[in-house]
């Protein structure tokens, strides 16, 4: 093993002078001549055999000995956008004379479009609107979520329940009434349209004027926050869980953390003749405003594998094939003076790799190729 000595300076050999001394430092003088005394390379032999090297040079690029984490990653392609988007589709037959922009969000109570100048609002429920409301109409839960809908816009007296009462009909004469419709008590089928929360409209795909019967596409509604989707190979699905942190590559360089919220089960996808099993992986920004105006984009998302804390770390550039096999690193001494030490390498990864070795701390600068 090589061990850290201090450069040999001429003038000052307190060593004798003999035979096999002299060639060696013939031979350095003989190389710096033929190099233009650009690097001065000295050996000396110890009692045991081991070499050790100090080369006096002029150092044009170096590189940090850094203690830190690494962490080793798979990377896979994926999009940012806003996810799946659910289609809109009129509730009824009638001529579109109002239209949302597009990027514009809905919130319950708001209004999606209108179909005959009548406003279709938005509010909030699992369960689809399948039928009119109105009195003598059978209880069910689609009653009850009307009913927490009207309480939470502040017409609703009573405690919702799943009956069509005397309150459901006198909360809905109230609503008529605050958003300018005629005061019927009653709600007609593709009036109101249920979703889980606020949407964002992604895409129009009627237009003014548009007659359109009952099931005609209006718009693409989708969530609120962008996310990232990712296709990994089935031998790569183990990387992916729920919670997870992975790092997002957008473009231009930037980089971003996020969270796994979902992986999908296996499925097939064919290209062509090939057919192939892919895991869909989906992920939550834990920066969303890392993104900017970003989306539709494709970025790529490096999934840790294996991770080592608090190590010495150097580019892998930075290592070197010693002549008796393994690695070594050439560590800066002064302005022109380095020493190669023997290093045993662990972890590789984002460009850098674990090492250790007598002689080497954090805070060193050690040569890298100038590119």
């Amino acid at each position: 093993m090589t061990s850290e000595h201090s450069s040999i300076k001429p003038g000052n050999d307190p060593a004798p002078r003999g035979p096999g001394r002299t060639w060696v430092l013939a031979t350095a003088a003989v190389a710096a001549i033929a190099l233009g005394a650009a690097a001065t390379l000295m050996v000396v032999r110890s009692g045991g055999g081991a070499a050790e090297e100090t080369e006096r040079k002029h150092v044009a690029n170096t590189a940090p000995v850094e203690r830190k984490t690494l962490r080793e990653t798979i990377t896979a392609l994926g999009t940012l956008s806003y996810g799946a988007s659910n289609r809109l589709n009129a509730g009824r037959a009638g001529t579109i004379t109002r239209l949302p922009r597009e990027g514009r969000r809905v919130k319950p109570g708001g209004v999606l479009h209108s179909i005959d100048n009548q406003p279709v609002v938005l509010m909030r429920g699992r369960l689809p609107a399948w039928r009119a409301f109105e009195s003598g109409m059978s209880d069910g839960p689609d009653v009850r979520q009307l009913e927490r809908n009207l309480d939470l816009l502040g017409h609703f007296t009573g405690t919702p329940d799943a009956c069509f009462d005397w309150y459901t009909k006198v909360a809905i004469l109230h609503w008529q009434d605050a958003i300018g419709v005629r005061e019927t008590g009653s709600i007609k089928r593709g009036q109101i349209v249920f979703t889980p929360g606020e949407v964002r409209v992604a895409e129009t795909m009627a237009h003014l004027g548009d007659q359109v019967a009952a099931g005609t596409a209006v718009a693409k509604l989708s969530g609120l926050n962008k996310i990232v989707t990712a296709e990994l190979k089935a031998a790569n699905q183990a990387v992916a869980k729920v919670r997870g942190k992975v790092t997002v590559n957008l473009p231009g360089g930037k980089t971003t953390t996020g969270t796994v919220s979902k992986v999908g089960a296996p499925r097939q996808r064919e290209d062509g003749d090939k057919k192939t099993i892919t895991v869909p992986v989906a992920i939550t920004l834990d920066r969303p405003a890392a993104a900017g105006s970003l989306q539709e984009v494709s970025v790529s998302i490096d999934f840790p594998t294996a991770s080592r804390e608090d190590v010495l770390t150097v580019p892998v550039a930075a290592l070197i094939a010693l002549p008796d096999g393994g690695y070594g690193v050439e560590v800066v001494r002064d302005a022109v003076t380095t020493q190669t030490l023997t290093v045993k390498t662990g972890l590789f990864a984002g460009g850098s790799v674990e090492v250790t070795g007598n002689g080497l701390d954090a805070g060193q600068k050690v040569v890298v190729p100038t590119l």
